[in-house]
């Protein structure tokens, strides 16, 4: 599916050929939301294992502050995205970018990019803060 910008979600998400994409707490439908993945690309519900992208779908302030120590780590070696509804969708939140990049940020990472899902969900892509280097 072509989000607002006319561009396909998976390339507005960074999902690449071959890419293992993990699924969290993703909600029902999100296989036809993201629409083609590119070649070889498979979807995986939960965390079995480090892919190279995550989806993580959070609802309220409380889950993403419980969950956050340990999707942390993906944001290292792969990319995290924090996905939650947005105000107008009529979904029940207490989350907002601004809410949602202040507990990112207060736990080592640093967001680098945004997006709108579909009409009730958005997102921000995380990744470990780089530490600075030694002279």
């Amino acid at each position: 599916m072509a989000g607002y910008s006319g561009t396909p979600l998976p390339k507005k998400l960074g999902i690449k050929e071959n890419a293992v994409v993990a699924l969290v707490n993703a909600p029902k439908g999100i296989q036809e939301t993201l629409g083609k993945l590119p070649e070889g690309a498979v979807l995986r519900p939960g965390l079995q294992s480090i892919g190279d992208l995550t989806l993580w779908f959070v609802r309220s302030r409380a889950e993403l502050e419980k969950g956050m120590s340990k999707m942390v780590d993906f944001g290292d070696s792969a990319g995290l995205w924090i996905i939650w509804p947005k105000k107008s969708s009529g979904v029940e939140s207490d989350l907002t970018q601004n809410i949602v990049r202040k507990i990112g940020l207060a736990s080592g990472l640093v967001d680098f990019k945004i997006s709108a899902i579909d009409k009730t969900w958005s997102g921000l892509r995380f990744t470990k803060r780089k530490t600075a280097q030694k002279a």
